[in-house]
This record gives structure tokens, C-alpha cells and sequence, in this order.
């Protein structure tokens, strides 16, 4: 930005997206449609090639699941090995060779699928999830809260191990599924706040309203002791008092809504 010489400040930054991919070495795994276990209304798509908009058909080898909405959290598992033969991506394998002779094993031969089947598991996180849930404005809320949000993502979205139970919820965790969350938690912990901005903002939300309430109760006390009111008859006169507010609220020249969205302006307690 500096060198086209576009000045901006940090309030103009949208964060937008944000991918954390795993690959793993699983020469004998196989997409199953069924193993994942996702919140209700989820849509669910599987295809057969790197093409994500090619759907599955019959006899065909599953090569990718894709859960959920790039808007929102969606979580995608594919054939990464496919990808990087077809598009000729020799960088990835450069990384994989790297990450396998740190770990004293031999590097991958591609023309051998058995051997060398790799897997990504990729969670993306949409603006309704990294601004509108965690509340992420900034570069500096990104690195503060993104653990956060994964970690939140997987919980949400599992890839699990088929049985008979009729209860998808209390199906194990299979063990690449948990490889993958081993790696988010692993790495992304320094980017991790260990509470959703969501609940302290309703924390500090009944805290406030803790604190009108009593404000409230003085002022009827107040109220109801100018008036002459006894304690026997207290309930009645806040009862009666409240109608009068009520239509007071009406009468007054600034439209009720107006009020009300400007008291929430004041009082995002974020």
C-alpha cells in the first residue's frame, strides 16, 4: 500500500477468510460422506476430481468432501497428491520430502499413488465466523483470537468413525480427524485467547442490565416515597407507574425505534 501510496488505517482492513490446511500421509483413507458429523442443516457435497463443482457418480473413487459455506466455516477433505500431479504444484512435494526426511523417513515417489496418497484437510473461516462471531477487526485480533475460532470450528465439525450407535454424536473421533486437531492446537495456541468475544460481551451485557435494574428499583423507591406510598402498596404503584412510562414513551416527539437504536449505539458492551 505504501509503495502505490495509498494511505489507509487500521479501521478500513476487512478480514474476510481464513484457511488452516493439514496434509497427512494415509495411503488407505477414503472420504466417507457419512463419517462426517456436522450441524444440522449443513450441506454435505462429494466429488470425484479437483474440479469442486463435479459431484460424485456411481463407481466412481471419492476424492473430496466439502461441508458448509465459504461465508460462514466449511471444511473440505481432498485428494491433495491428485491436485499437485494435475497442476504440476512440485513445490508441495519439495515440502512434503522436507517434513518426511526431518522425520527420518523416505521422500514420496507420485508415480507410486499407494505409497504416497496425501490428504488436506482444510477448515475455512468466512466473515461470519472471524468478524461477526469472534468479533476480529484487525491484524492484531486475528493473531489474539484465530486459534480460538479453529479450535471452535473443529468442535463443531467432526469427521468420525461409523457405528451402530444412532446417537452421531457419540461416534469416536477417527484418528486422522484427530491428528488434525492435535496440529491446530499445537500451532495455533499462541493465537489463542481462551474465551469467545461473544461471551464477554453477554457477561459484561448482564452485568449492565444487573446495574440498571438497580437503578431502576431506586428510582421507583424514590418515586413511590414522594408519592406517599406505602410498602403494602409498593407492587401496585410500579404496576400502575409502569403504564404511565409506557405511554409517556409513545407521546414523546422522537420515535420510540430512534430511542432504542440510539441507546443500542451507546451500549454495545463489546
Amino acid at each position: 500500500m505504501e509503495a502505490f501510496g495509498i494511505k489507509y488505517l487500521e479501521t478500513q482492513l476487512r478480514v474476510a477468510r481464513a484457511d488452516f490446511a493439514v496434509d497427512l500421509l494415509a495411503p488407505r483413507f477414503e472420504p466417507d460422506r457419512e463419517a462426517l458429523v456436522v450441524p444440522p442443516g449443513t450441506k454435505v457435497t462429494e466429488y470425484t476430481g479437483v474440479d469442486e463443482t463435479a459431484t460424485v457418480s456411481s463407481g466412481a473413487r471419492v476424492v473430496g468432501l466439502r461441508a458448509g459455506a465459504v461465508a460462514n466455516r466449511q471444511l473440505a477433505i481432498y485428494d491433495k497428491r491428485a491436485e499437485v500431479i494435475q497442476q504440476n504444484k512440485m513445490g508441495w512435494l519439495t515440502i512434503w520430502n522436507a517434513a518426511l526426511e526431518a522425520a527420518d523417513k523416505p521422500p514420496l515417489d507420485l508415480t507410486d499413488r499407494a505409497a504416497s496418497q496425501v490428504w488436506r484437510f482444510e477448515m475455512r473461516l468466512g466473515s461470519k465466523q472471524l468478524r461477526n462471531r469472534f468479533e476480529m477487526r484487525n491484524w492484531q485480533d486475528v493473531r489474539d483470537v484465530i486459534g480460538d475460532a479453529f479450535t471452535d470450528a473443529l468442535g463443531r465439525i467432526r469427521y468420525c468413525m461409523p457405528s451402530a450407535d444412532g446417537n452421531r454424536a457419540r461416534w469416536p473421533t477417527h484418528e486422522l480427524w484427530q491428528q488434525v486437531e492435535a496440529v491446530v492446537g499445537n500451532d495455533l495456541l499462541q493465537n489463542c485467547a481462551g474465551v469467545l468475544p461473544s461471551d464477554v460481551m453477554e457477561a459484561n451485557r448482564a452485568a449492565k442490565m444487573r446495574e440498571l435494574d438497580a437503578q431502576l428499583l431506586g428510582l421507583f423507591i424514590t418515586r413511590a416515597a414522594i408519592s406517599d406510598v406505602s410498602a403494602d402498596s409498593f407492587s401496585e404503584f410500579m404496576e400502575g407507574h409502569s403504564d404511565v412510562l409506557a405511554r409517556l414513551a409513545v407521546e414523546n416527539t422522537t420515535p420510540l425505534e430512534e430511542r432504542l437504536a440510539k441507546a443500542r449505539g451507546k451500549y454495545r458492551l463489546s
